[in-house]
Formats: structure tokens, sequence, C-alpha cells
């Protein structure tokens, strides 16, 4: 799994444990994303009653903040930590929210970014031990473990599969760090804007996993193959201006307000095109790609709940807490 992304790397600040991450109540139970047809066919959304925007919310969202510009949508990551990790929260609000969305025929375009001086460090740290916490397991890390394990991990995948599915164009603004998860859910957007200092970088290697959550699938049709093994197999950090050269971004901007600006433009622009003719080219372009990143979704998803959880992943989550490197034995 994403983990441990790295507050670390940004500002040494220690990853949040906000409570909100332990709530996985039943709020919105009747707002959820339909799912996929054995994971080989597109999902179809479940219509929703227009909730989002009622006032006050029929259904309050934590994790995310939904506001109306027109016909475009801008989607806001809220935390939990001032580095909006993926928590709980996140990954019980992003499918209501993009399914809503993606019913809804008065909105055109979605632009996603990130509240404060960051787009996202990556998965929520105390997400992180839930999910690797085979100790706490009654079966001991057999079968009853990791079955759970892939069954809670292919609900992230698919999460994200509603963004990058969706029928709206998705335009992401980056600002600071995107680290991890961050990269994942940019690789489901359809275009992205940074600003100068963003900072991006595939850290899993770094932190004793394979990235399972859509990076190694989507990636490589926008990076290109070589690109990929390079920051994947190595978890280095790269600029702006070096994501703009290897094509993870489209156009860097000056700042922070530059890149919103830039991507709400891109979505205003969308939006005033016909609506299903941008459905129409969306899907086009996804058709030839849909059934090698299902198949590599449904790969990563059985070799991490066979092989993750491993002496080197605590050994990364130790050395994290105590702010030291990690010293890996590949066991």
């Amino acid at each position: 799994m994403d983990g441990l992304e790295v507050k670390a790397a940004a500002d040494g600040d220690t990853a949040s444990t906000d409570d909100r991450t332990a709530r996985s109540g039943d709020a919105g139970a009747t707002h959820v994303a339909s799912p996929a047809d054995g994971r080989t066919g597109r999902r179809q959304p479940i219509p929703l009653e227009p909730y989002l925007f009622a006032e006050p919310p029929a259904q309050p969202l934590v994790s995310l903040r939904v506001e109306r510009h027109g016909a475009v949508v801008r989607v806001t990551l809220l935390g939990p930590g001032k580095g909006n990790t993926l928590g709980a929260d996140f990954w019980r609000e992003l499918p209501q929210v993009f399914t809503a969305l993606d019913a809804d025929d008065t909105v055109r375009a979605v632009v996603l970014t990130g509240s404060g001086s960051h787009f996202c460090y990556g998965l929520d740290l105390a997400l992180l031990a839930e999910l690797g916490d085979i100790a706490g397991d009654g079966d001991g890390g057999l079968a009853r473990f990791r079955t759970g394990f892939l069954h809670r991990l292919r609900s992230m995948q698919d999460a994200l599969d509603l963004v990058a599915y969706s029928r709206k164009a998705v335009v992401a603004a980056v600002s600071g760090w995107c680290v991890g998860g961050g990269v994942d859910l940019l690789a489901a957007c359809d275009v992205r804007y940074a600003s100068a200092e963003a900072l991006f970088s595939i850290r899993e290697v770094k932190v004793g996993a394979v990235a399972d959550l859509g990076s190694l699938q989507r990636l490589p049709a926008i990076i290109g193959d070589g690109h990929l093994r390079e920051l994947a197999l190595t978890g280095r950090d790269i600029d702006a201006a070096r994501a703009e050269r290897i094509g993870l971004v489209n156009d860097v901007l000056p700042d922070p307000a530059g890149a919103l600006a830039a991507a709400h433009a891109f979505a205003d622009e969308v939006a005033a095109n016909p609506p299903l003719v941008v459905q129409g080219v969306k899907d086009v372009l996804g058709n030839a790609r849909f059934a090698a990143v299902e198949a590599g979704l449904r790969y990563v998803g059985a070799w991490n709940a066979a092989f993750l959880h491993s002496h080197d992943l605590a050994e990364a989550v130790t050395a994290f807490r105590q702010r030291r490197p990690p010293r890996f034995t590949g066991r």
C-alpha cells in the first residue's frame, strides 16, 4: 500500500493520526458508488439527489470540500493533517462525491486541488497501520487477513477508478508535495497543472511497498515506461520542471494561484463544449487502456496481499516513527 508517503520528506512533521481516520461509520450509506461489473466493465452511476450543493448540505463532508463554479465543480482535499493525507474519511467520501458529480448533468468539468500549501502527502499513517496490522488479526495474517486486505485494497482502487472513468473532464491543480497516493490520484485525472515549487514522488519503494492504487498502471501512457521505471524503482523526488519535461504535468505556472487559475480556465473551456462529445472523447481515449489498467490493478492487489506484509514494511514504519534511515534486509 502507499504509505508513510511522507511528511518527513516535506518538512519533518509527523504524519497525522487524526481520529477522523478511524471513523468508518455509516454516514451517507445511501450515497454509495456503484460497483464495477466484475471489474471488467464501466460503472453505471447510481442516480443520486443533488445533496452536494444543498444548504445546509444533506451529507456534510469531512475530507473534501465541494464548490460549484457554474458548470465547473471544484473538489478540494482537506486532510487529515496539513498535507491532505488520504485517510478513512477520504476513501469513504471520494466515491460518494464522484458518483454524484458523474450523475449530475449540470456538471461539465471538475477541478481537483489540495487545501493549504500541499496537494497530498499520500496515505494517512493511521490507515496504513490498520491495513498492515497482521499481529492484530485473529488468524495471524493468514487467509482471512489477506482476503480482507485485498477486499479493502480493491475498494480503494475502485474509488480512484471513479475519478479516472468519470464522464466529466477532471483537471488537477498541484502545489507543494504530491507523494505516493497523491500521485495515484493525479494519474487518474485527465489533465494536470502544477505550480513551480511542486514536488512529486512515487515513494512506495522506499517504504517497503509496491504502489498499488494506479500509478504503475496509468502512468505508462502519461510519462512513458522508462521514466516510470526510474521514478518507481528509486522513489526519488522530482521538481515541477522535470515533471513537465516528462509529461507528468501539462504546464507549470509561477505559483499555486496560477496553477489553480489554469485548471479552471481549462475546465471552463471544456464545459463550453458539447457534453456528450466530451464524454465520447474520454471514452474512446480510455478504451484501449481500460483492460490493461484493470488487469494491472488486480495483479498488484494479489501481489501485495501475498507479499506486502514483511519485516521490511515493519522496519519502514518503525524507522519513519524514529526518524532514522530504514535498514532493509529482504525479509
